[in-house]
Order: C-alpha cells, then structure tokens, then sequence
C-alpha cells in the first residue's frame, strides 16, 4: 500500500515522501480501514516542523483521521462493523491508503461525504468534548473563539450558539469575518486590524467573557485570562502562536514567558479556571469519553444541527500543497486530502 512519510522537518515541499509499505494487520481490538480520504489538522504542521512532541520519530506516517470501509476486524471486534462505512480516530497513521485503529474509534456513518465525515473526528470531536464535556455552555453565556474559521473554530461556534449562547470570534481577514458570521458569530473581530482584546473590552461593555476557547496560547493566554470573569473558564487546545518561529529554544522559551505565571491560589481567589485539552491524550487514556463524543457528533451532523465545511480538497500527490494551506492560516474550514477522486462523495 502507498504511504506518505514524513522524512524531513521543515519546508512542506521537501518534507514528504510516498512508499510503499506492507498492508498493516489489526490487532484483536482493531480493525483496517481502506482510507477514502483523510482529513488536516494544525498539529499536523507543528509535527512537520518538529514542535508536536507525540509525534513519532522519522520517517513517519502522520493522520489523526480517516474516512473509510472496514476490510478486515480483530478477533475482538463485532462482527457487525465488518464492511461498515466509518470516520475513525488513528493515533497518527492516516496518511495511507489502509489503517488500522481500535474499533472503539471508530463511527459508523453510512452515505455521509467523505469530506464532510473527514471534519468530525478531530476537529468537530475536539470542540464537542470542550464544549459539552469540559464545561457547560449556558444560553446568554458570553464566549469568545479564537481562529472561528477554522475547522474547530467552524464547530465550536455552531455547537455554542446551539446552546444560545453569545459568540465572539477572531479572523485575520474580510472573507474570513463573513464566513464566521454565516457559521452564527454575534461578533468577528479582525485580530490584524484592531487589538482583539480591546475590541471585546468595548463590545461588552464592562462586563466579562464566561468563556474562551484558546488554541494560539503565548500572549493571547494573559489576554483572554483578564477577560474572563469570576466563574470564567480559560479553554486551551493549542500553541499556535509558537509556529513558525525560527529561533529553536529560544522562541519556545519566549513563548512560556508570554504566557506567564499561573498560582493556583490565584484562581481560585478570583474563581477562575483553565483547562488544557489535548485529545491524543483523552484518546490514550480517557477513550470512553472519546467514543462518546464521536458518536454524539456524528449523530448531530445525521440530524442537520451540525455543519461542517470543507473548503479545500487535494489529492495524496498534493500533500505538501495542503499542508502549505493549512499552515498559511488562510484555509476556511477543513483541509482534506484523497486518495481517489476528490470530487467524489
């Protein structure tokens, strides 16, 4: 089967190369899964660029996701996912025409496109557990989400407004504020043009955000962590703001600083919280809740309450096209990558 393998860090162009290796076999608790397509993920570049610490060691497969019909099940398994459509969570391993996953990863969804069902496993998955799992999301909340046009971003924002919630949101530019206001922001802010913070100080009015949903980190941590009020719950996922640096140690040590010092007896003097969600570590050791959120999700989409976009499709000989994308940050929705016909549903 052909493989994609990260082999250099670095530049996209000069990061990849496709072999051919053997087809895996699943283990009792596994299944293999004939890949339609895979889905993009910003830890995605920061593997390629060496800043992702679970990243395996090169030469490497990475891939969070697959779309794909099981081929073949463990001894384990239930016999009734035999030849079943499904998204499923790999724990890197995606990037190949066959993969194999724990069958308590995956999700059966039927007729669904393939690029639709790409969406939800990380990224549509991710803000569900933040949303539904790590804090309660009220109507009237007030709730602020960085990079809205994004895949996460994209979801967080329709999951929070579900919950009648009020959303502010960050874009970095025009196309990108419709877009996020299409999804159901109350409010985009272009973080280029104005000082996000300021910009929400002024919207709200004295008041304070109940919530953020953090995946940049570095400044943005003290900024949004000002903005909260008592109750308020600071939700980082990422470390966006530290890609793209070209000072090794030292950018990541200034990217700490930025961050600041955090005493818990200081939050809990103001009643304030922050909650780091990594979910390759929900998946390792937490997977009911993992399952749980999959299967929540894919029934939101069955069910029309959920939309997920994708704006970019490529072929697998185009994988460092799609990470340039991706890394960009000019995407809008979910990157996908082919192994056939993108145009295929």
């Amino acid at each position: 089967m052909k493989a994609i393998h990260l082999i250099k860090k670095g530049a996209a162009e000069k990061a990849f190369e496709i072999r051919e290796i053997p087809t895996p076999e699943p283990k009792n608790d596994e299944v293999l899964i004939k890949v339609e397509c895979f889905g993009l993920n910003y830890a995605d570049v920061m593997a390629r660029n060496g800043l992702y610490r679970e990243a395996p060691p090169m030469p490497s497969v990475l891939g969070y996701e697959v779309v794909g019909t099981i081929e073949k099940i463990g001894a384990d398994v239930s016999p009734s996912l035999q030849g079943q459509r499904v998204v499923a969570f790999t724990r890197f391993g995606g990037y190949a025409e066959y993969a194999v996953t724990r069958d308590v990863a995956c999700a059966v969804i039927d007729e669904m496109d393939a690029g639709v069902a790409a969406c939800i496993a990380t990224q549509f998955v991710t803000a569900y557990y933040m949303a539904y799992e790590c804090v309660n999301v009220f109507a009237g909340d007030r709730v602020l989400v960085h990079a809205g046009a994004g895949g996460v971003g994209t979801a967080l924002i329709q999951m929070c407004k579900l919950q009648g919630a009020e959303v502010f949101t960050t874009a970095g530019n025009d196309e990108k504020l419709e877009y996020v206001k299409e999804q159901g922001a109350d409010h985009a802010i272009n973080y280029r043009k104005v000082e996000y913070a300021d910009e929400v100080r002024r919207l709200i009015s004295g008041k304070r955000l109940d919530i953020t949903f953090n995946p940049i980190a570095g400044s943005t941590f003290k900024k949004d962590m000002s903005l909260v009020g008592s109750g308020g719950k600071v939700v980082v996922f990422g470390g966006s703001e530290r890609s793209g640096k070209k000072w090794g140690i030292f950018s990541t040590l200034n990217f700490v600083r930025k961050m600041g010092l955090m005493i818990p007896i200081g939050l809990m003097m103001r009643s304030k919280s922050v909650i780091g969600v990594n979910m390759l570590k929900i998946g390792d050791n937490h997977p009911v809740a993992l399952t749980r959120s999959l299967k929540a999700v894919v029934e939101m989409v069955k069910g029309g309450q959920l939309k997920p976009h994708v704006r970019a499709k490529y072929s697998f000989q185009d994988i460092d096209k799609a990470h340039e994308l991706l890394e960009s940050r000019k995407s809008i929705g979910k990157v996908v990558v082919y192994w056939g016909d993108v145009n295929k549903k």
